[in-house]
Formats: structure tokens, C-alpha cells, sequence
């Protein structure tokens, strides 16, 4: 696995977009190669996509940490995700015709397959949404209050 790395000194930032080599399964996750530089794992509960050996994806650093060791992972992390998705969720129940059966309580692989986020993420976009007054949540989906068909939710701030 050495070859693949070379061997730079490179100074990673925390929610940096790298490229991951996906290396090796383990009992917690992935190994993996970040940019060709230094080696990082990718834990197996923050994973919502099918990774191989030997694919090459797009990916955040997550943590760095203290031993020297990098944790990455396939999502950007924080608000910035959570507005994003916020963002998509509007685009989605806009072109549904202002509802969707996708709840909070829908399993996490129909939310996966429709917005490629975790259902933790998926909730708080919800959450972020209801707070905003822009959606409704019922039990049997959610659906477009007459102030969300009209808004559109800024970028967060780089």
C-alpha cells in the first residue's frame, strides 16, 4: 500500500475537499489514501454509499487528530451541509408539486437514495426547514408552506 503514497508533507484543514483511494475494509471502516499523501479512515457508520477497493471519491477531512492520525468522510460537515440539503429538499417538494411522502421517521435508505445524506442530516435540514416556517410536517410527508414555494435558502457564508 506504500507505493500508492507519496510521501509529502502535506497540511490538511478540518472540512477540506479531498480525493480519497479507498484502500482497504476493516472491522470500523475504510482505509484510505487522501490525495495521494497521507493515509485517513473512513468510518463504516458515516458511509450511505457503496465504496470498493481500489475506488477513487471525493471526500472531507473530518478530524485531525492529536496521534496524528486523519478521520475523513464523504459529506461536508456542519451547517454548510445542512444548507445545502435544505436547499434540495425545497428543489425537490417544488418539483413534486409542493409534497413528498420522505419523513423524518421514512428509513434511511429511501433518504439515501433520494438526497444522498445520512437520516441524521436529513432531519435536521427538516428541523432547519419547519423552524424556518417553510415546510409542514405530517404524518404522511411534508409538504411546502406558501413561504417556502417562494424562498430559496442563501449559501452559507465560506
Amino acid at each position: 500500500m506504500d507505493k500508492f503514497v507519496e510521501n509529502r508533507s502535506i497540511e490538511f484543514q478540518e472540512g477540506q475537499r479531498v480525493e480519497l483511494l479507498i484502500c482497504e475494509r476493516t472491522e470500523i471502516g475504510y482505509k484510505t489514501i487522501i490525495d495521494g499523501a497521507r493515509y485517513g479512515m473512513l468510518y463504516r457508520n458515516e458511509v450511505f454509499q457503496t465504496v470498493r477497493k481500489g475506488d477513487t471519491i471525493p471526500g472531507y477531512i473530518k478530524k485531525l487528530r492529536e496521534d496524528g492520525k486523519i478521520d475523513v468522510c464523504l459529506q461536508k460537515a456542519g451547517p454548510e451541509k445542512v444548507d445545502e440539503l435544505s436547499q434540495k429538499i425545497l428543489d425537490v417538494l417544488k418539483a413534486q408539486g409542493g409534497s413528498i411522502s420522505v419523513t423524518d421517521t421514512s428509513s434511511p435508505e429511501v433518504i439515501y437514495r433520494l438526497f444522498g445524506v445520512s437520516k441524521k442530516t436529513y432531519k435536521k435540514a427538516l428541523g432547519a426547514l419547519y423552524k424556518k416556517r417553510l415546510i409542514f410536517i405530517e404524518s404522511n410527508g411534508i409538504k411546502l408552506s406558501s413561504e417556502g414555494a417562494q424562498e430559496n435558502i442563501p449559501p452559507a457564508p465560506l
